[in-house]
C-alpha cells in the first residue's frame, strides 16, 4: 500500500514532517530518478534519495520502535553537527540500521539530564507537538534568596516574552544558605522556559537537570554521557501518550543471553564516556 513521501522519511527517522515536506519542495527528494513533488506517495520498493544519497524506506511494518534514554552533559548541542566543532548529544549515541536517532525535544547547553532519543521519526515529532503536553521535572539549583511569594507567583504564573507561563508544581528538595535546591514541573517545551520563570523573579538558576519525562524518569546508575534502550513498556506508553498503535517487537535480548549483552551494553556506555571525557572538557561547562 502507497504511503505519503514525507511520512515515510519522517517514519525512518530523517526529520520530522515539517522538515520532509521543506526538504521535498526544495527538490532534494528524489523517486525512481525523478524529482518528488509534494503530494507523492510511494511504494516499499520505491528507491528514494536524499541529496543523491539512497536512503531507506521501510513499511510501518518493518520498523521496530526503540527508544533510548541518554543522560546528557553540560556542554553538549542538542544538534547533529555544530559549526563551532562543539560536542552533540548525536556523538556518543548507538549505531542503527535503517534509521536514524531522532531527538525527542531539546535541552540547551547549560542543561543536563534525561534526553529521550527514538528511531521512529513520527513518534518523536508527535510529542514534541504542542497538543501533547507530556509532563517534565527538573531538579534546579537556585542561587539567591527565594520567598514565599517568589513560590506562590510561579505556581501561579508570570508573564513572559512569548506569553504566560507557570509550574505546575514547586518543591523544595534541600541545600544550604543561599543555594537551594528545587523540584519543578511543567507540561510545555518551550526555549529556556525554567530558566526564564525563575529569572523573571531575579533568582539565579546555577544548575539544571531534567530527571523526569512523563512516567520516564532518569535512571539513578546511568553516568552521564551514557545510554540505556528502554523496554517495551516504556516504549508503548509514549506511543499510548502520542495516539500511536503499540509496538509488539522489541531489539532487546529476553532470552538466555541478555544478560551477556547487557555487560556489552554496559561497557559500550563507560567507553563511549570515556572517549568524549577529553573533549568534553576542552568545552565551557557550568562548574557546580
Amino acid at each position: 500500500m502507497s504511503e505519503k513521501l514525507q511520512k515515510v522519511l519522517a517514519r525512518a527517522g530523517h526529520g520530522s514532517r515539517r522538515e520532509m515536506e521543506a526538504w521535498i519542495a526544495a527538490g532534494r527528494v528524489s523517486i525512481d530518478g525523478e524529482i518528488a513533488k509534494l503530494g507523492d506517495r510511494i511504494e516499499a520498493d520505491a528507491k528514494v534519495r536524499i541529496d543523491g544519497r539512497s536512503v531507506s524506506v521501510k513499511s510501518e511494518e518493518d520498523l521496530v520502535c526503540r527508544v533510548i534514554a541518554y543522560h546528557k552533559p553540560e556542554g553538549e548541542i542538542c544538534s547533529r553537527k555544530d559549526p563551532e566543532g562543539r560536542p552533540t548529544v548525536f556523538d556518543r549515541l548507538p549505531r542503527t540500521r535503517d534509521s536514524r536517532w531522532v531527538a525527542v525535544g531539546r535541552l540547551d547547553i547549560n542543561t543536563s539530564g534525561l534526553l529521550l532519543f527514538t528511531s521512529d521519526g513520527e513518534l518523536a515529532n508527535r510529542l514534541m507537538h504542542p497538543s501533547h503536553e507530556v509532563e517534565r521535572e527538573y531538579a534546579v539549583r537556585t542561587f539567591g534568596e527565594v520567598s514565599d511569594a517568589v513560590i506562590q507567583r510561579l505556581r501561579n504564573g508570570v508573564t513572559l516574552e512569548d506569553g504566560p507561563a507557570h509550574f505546575d508544581k514547586v518543591k523544595p528538595a534541600g541545600g544550604e544558605g543561599m543555594n537551594k535546591w528545587w523540584h519543578v514541573s511543567l507540561a510545555e517545551g518551550r526555549n529556556r522556559e525554567v530558566r526564564r520563570l525563575w529569572e523573571s523573579q531575579e533568582v539565579q538558576v546555577s544548575r539544571l537537570i531534567r530527571i523526569r519525562y512523563g512516567m520516564i524518569e532518569l535512571p539513578k546508575t546511568l553516568p552521564r554521557g551514557g545510554w540505556v534502550e528502554l523496554p517495551i513498556e516504556q516504549v508503548n506508553y509514549l506511543r499510548k501518550l502520542a495516539g500511536l498503535e503499540e509496538e509488539t517487537r522489541t531489539l532487546m535480548g529476553t532470552d538466555k543471553h541478555s544478560v551477556a549483552r547487557s555487560k556489552v551494553k554496559s561497557a559500550k556506555i563507560r567507553r563511549a564516556v570515556r572517549k568524549h571525557k577529553t573533549t568534553a572538557g576542552k568545552t565551557p561547562r557550568q562548574r557546580t
